[in-house]
């Protein structure tokens, strides 16, 4: 009986101190450079290398390939990244998207303005990539990858309503992926990536499918072109507050709607 008790004592002597040893200190919270400098940085970094590559793909794009090449290459590229820097800074790379997960409550409003900065300064940087890396004539040929396909006004409304409705769309797979709680998915860098690969296959001839000003700013900036640009700006963060709309107010969980709770 009484080594039956103290085999009892030694078991919570042992319990205890396999308890206090499993304990993790905790956490430290992140400082100035972790919670402010390193997202920008992130933003600035990840949006330049998207440029830069979705870039190359259209200023060297095989031209029996079509929208293939930067279909692909847009899409892995945009997965990639999100997935990298998903812990850093959220991987936006997107003003619309900023602004969108600004509206559902997913980014503090400080950081708003240095975050669409970062990306359209990212955009440049990456624009500016891919003229040092392509040929004086391919680079020429693409008009450095700005977006030069609308070439008269019948074609504005068409384009315009084109970017409107995919930006509305992928800003919706975004939102319900990582924003919103109930349909939070760890497979949002891949779906964000296939919805950007079969939005350029199916709308690559209609507006040249940008659905990212800072994506269409860059190169416009250093190519020098400038033609019906502004379609590029108004179409997207339309769409992207469109379908900010839609999860705010019908498709978001209890917390997340507005109205109907």
């Amino acid at each position: 009986m009484v080594d039956e008790k103290m085999e009892m004592e030694m078991a919570e002597v042992g319990t205890s101190l396999v308890s206090s040893e499993a304990k993790t200190p905790p956490a430290r919270p992140p400082n100035k450079f972790e919670r402010v400098f390193q997202p920008c940085l992130g933003e600035l970094v990840g949006t330049a290398f998207f440029v830069f590559i979705g870039c190359v793909s259209v200023i060297e794009n095989v031209e029996n390939v079509g929208r293939l090449q930067p279909a692909l290459v847009h899409g892995l590229a945009v997965a990639v990244l999100v997935a990298c820097m998903a812990e850093i800074s959220g991987s936006h790379f997107n003003p619309p998207f900023t602004l969108a997960i600004f509206l559902c409550g997913g980014l503090d409003t400080y950081m708003v303005i240095p975050y669409l900065a970062c990306q359209l300064i990212g955009g440049v940087l990456g624009a500016a990539m891919a003229k040092a890396m392509t040929s004086v004539e391919n680079y020429t040929k693409a008009q450095g990858a700005a977006f030069a396909l609308l070439q008269s006004n019948s074609e504005i409304g068409r384009a315009l309503f084109a970017e409107v409705a995919m930006t509305c769309l992928i800003t919706m797979v975004l939102l319900l992926g990582a924003v919103n709680v109930k349909t939070r998915n760890p497979m949002v860098p891949f779906m964000v990536g296939c919805t950007v690969i079969f939005n350029i296959l199916a709308g690559g001839d209609v507006s040249g499918t940008c659905m990212n000003p800072a994506r269409a700013f860059g190169p416009a900036l250093v190519s020098n072109y400038w033609t019906y640009h502004w379609v590029y700006w108004v179409g997207p963060i339309a769409g992207g507050l469109i379908a900010t709309l839609l999860v705010r107010l019908l498709l978001g969980d209890r917390k997340m709607r507005l109205i109907l709770k």
